[in-house]
Parts: structure tokens; sequence; C-alpha cells
């Protein structure tokens, strides 16, 4: 029987879920760090939130084979140590979208009209209609997404229904596909900025985008405009940001900070805290009651996957090119012994087998493997293959990258 460690809080339905698949499911929570190794043995599959899953312990956890986030960002696992040792990294990723679009969005209300503010002093018993009324309004302001995955998708759903004119930036964005997803394009992030009163921030947190929101974004995005982060705070250079908000009147509304405690609980220390103008939330973008539903149905889904051997959902380790240069094709009958003699060979001639898929024909009669190599299999090799009495027929062919 499988075993499955749950290493974050997970709702009672999914575990049942996952005991009625038949595995064996262990429920620790709340985990110091030098913990999760020891937990780990003889563990096949770990489903983690917000644990962390450092290299030293994916080298030494012998029998694990997946690892599900069971969100979107997987920058706390080592995903570079899990591929080293064969492990799939899987996530849910979309599932929070809605979830995170909604937060982006109140946080665009709550720094126009100050919503946070209204309430603190209503709380002291203080009344400021004359100065809570200065407000703005969004229709018809411009809103800059950078970013325009699924969530980014969905908050410029919303912001166009609320009339504001909305602009996007990726890296793999063009304008055809902005044109397509009713947006304006912007050829780089800084061109972005200059040209937005709003920018709301939807990146994955990358080498590339770590500290991307830095100094220059921030002067191009002006005084006074308003920069939204529902995504990691890494992407954005906090020191640059406090800079701009003591300096030039930059107001801001986060869902995500450095230093934010790692559990549910937990005192905060920030230089945010003091300044006025931006508004922070205790990273809770994708925690709805609907957002956690989802993302449980969609881990499900990819456990239920690797225990029935099916191809896994959502991994996102697998290489989409391998190092394949020669694909050797083999039409065969679907009897026992066939691929191992064709594996055969190609081992007795020191030819890698990068990647291999068989596909079994309807009334599994006869099928067809594709393997791909590292180099070519000769004459030698097809003559051997082609002489098993259950291949059809097998050729090589070159592949182009």
């Amino acid at each position: 029987m499988s075993r499955v460690l749950i290493a974050d809080k997970l709702p009672a339905t999914a575990v049942e879920a996952l005991i009625r698949l038949g595995l064996e499911v262990d429920v620790k929570p709340g985990m110091k760090p030098d913990e999760l190794g020891p937990a780990l043995a003889g563990v096949s599959v770990l489903i983690v939130r917000s644990t962390k899953v450092p290299r030293d312990v994916i080298l030494g956890a012998e029998k694990l084979a997946l690892i599900v986030r069971a969100g979107a960002g997987v920058n706390t696992i080592d995903v570079a140590a899990a591929s080293e040792r064969g492990v799939y990294v899987s996530n849910c990723p979309g599932k929070n979208a809605i979830a995170v679009a909604e937060l982006a969005m109140g946080m665009i209300c709550a720094v126009d009209r100050r919503i946070p503010d209204n309430v603190v002093d209503f709380r002291r018993g203080l009344w400021k209609k004359g100065e809570y009324g200065k407000a703005r309004g969004l229709y018809g302001r411009s809103l800059g997404l950078a970013g325009l995955g699924r969530i980014g998708e969905a908050v410029a759903e919303r912001a166009a229904a609320f009339g504001m004119h909305v602009s996007a930036w990726s890296r793999s964005l063009t304008t055809e596909i902005a044109r397509a997803k009713q947006v304006e394009f912007a050829g780089t992030l800084r061109e972005l900025a200059s040209r937005v009163e709003i920018l709301s921030v939807h990146l994955p947190l990358t080498n590339e985008t770590r500290g991307i929101i830095g100094r220059p974004i921030l002067e191009a995005l002006g005084p006074g405009k308003v920069l939204i982060n529902t995504s990691r705070a890494e992407v954005v250079d906090e020191p640059a940001l406090i800079e701009a908000v003591k300096d030039r009147g930059l107001r801001a509304g986060l869902d995500v900070f450095e230093g934010e405690p790692t559990g549910s609980t937990g005192e905060i220390h920030s230089p945010l805290a003091s300044l006025a103008g931006v508004y922070v939330s205790h990273h809770i973008g994708a925690s709805t009651e609907q957002a956690q539903e989802a993302i449980m149905e969609e881990t499900i889904r990819i456990v239920t996957a690797h225990a029935r051997g099916t191809p896994i959902p959502n991994c996102v380790n697998i290489a989409r090119q391998t190092p394949a240069r020669f694909a050797l094709v083999v039409r065969h009958r679907d009897r026992p012994g066939v691929l191992a003699a064709v594996l055969g060979a190609l081992k007795s001639r020191t030819i890698n087998v990068e990647q291999m898929q068989n596909d079994v024909f309807e009334g599994a009669r006869a099928a067809c493997a594709r393997i791909g190599l590292d180099e070519a299999a000769g004459d030698d090799v097809l003559a051997e293959v082609r002489a098993h009495p259950e291949v059809i027929d097998a050729t090589v062919v070159a592949l182009s990258h």
C-alpha cells in the first residue's frame, strides 16, 4: 500500500477521498523543518501547501515519487533536486485564480476609497466624511497587469466590468494574444508602468522575476499611483517600494511582504506597518472556501493518476525537450517480451533511451513504440529488431528540435 504524507492542513474530506483510493495517509501539519525528512521514511507521495521541501529532504527520501503542491507556486520546493531524483512535482494551477483576482480588485477598491482607514476611524469614534469622500473612483482609469496568466486574465475580466482600461505585459504576451484577450499590449514592463495609474502584479517567482518591480519600474509608475501585489513578495524590491511611498506618495495594496510569518498566527514586524497609504492583507489571496475546494479536487486528481499509473497532471519538471536526437519507431504485436528485446538490442550497443511511448491499438493486437535515443540506431540494431518474430516493422527517424 502506497503511503501519503500530508504536511499541511487539508479538509477532512480530502483525507477521506485519499483513503478511499486504498492509500495509507498520514496527516502531520505544523512539523518543524527538521522533522519533515524523518517523516518521509517509506512515503511515496508528499502533499504540501506552505511547507518548504528543501534539497536535503528530497535527496534523503528514498521512496518519494511525487510531491503535490496544493496550490499554484512551487517556489517552496527544490524542483531541481526532485528532477535529479526522478520525483514528479505537480501543482494545481488556476484553481485559485478567481479568489486571488477578487482580492486584487478588493485591494484596488480599498486603496481608492481608503476603506481600512474608514473602519479604523469608525472604531475610534471619529467621523470624517469630508476627508474620506475624496476619492478618484475606478471607472475609466487605467490598470496595468504584470503577468497575464489565469489570475491576470481573471483580474482583467473584473476590471473591465468596472469600466477600467486594461493593459498587460508578460514575457510571452504578443499583440495578437493581447487583442484576443481584449487588453492593450505593452512591449516592456517599464512601458506598462509608465502609462497606467494602477499596476497589479501577477508574476510567478523565478530567477528572472525576483526583484523585477524595482526602482526603475516604481519610478516609471510615477508619484501618487498605485501598486497591487497579490503574487509573491520577492518580485517586489521592498526597500525601493518603501522609498517610493515615502518620497513620491505611491500607494500600495499588498497580500505578501518580506518577513511574513510562515504559520497561520504570529507576530508581524514590518516597516510597511507605519506607512500611510499601504494596505496589507495576511497572504489570503487563495484562502476562500471555493478556491480550497477546487484545489483539493485537483490534488486528489493528481494523486489518483499516480496511484493508477496514468500520466500525472500539471507536472512542472518533465522535460519539454529531451536530449533525444533520433527515434526508433517499432510497430509490433502486443505480446510479452517484445519491448524487452528491443531495449536489450539498444543496451548492447550502449545507446541510451531518453524517452519512450508505446501506443496500443484497438483490440490490443498490435502496438507502436516510439523510443527516443541519444544517437542513431545502426543497421545492425534494425536488423536484430526486425528479426524478432513479433515485430512488424522498425525504422529510425531524425528528430528536429
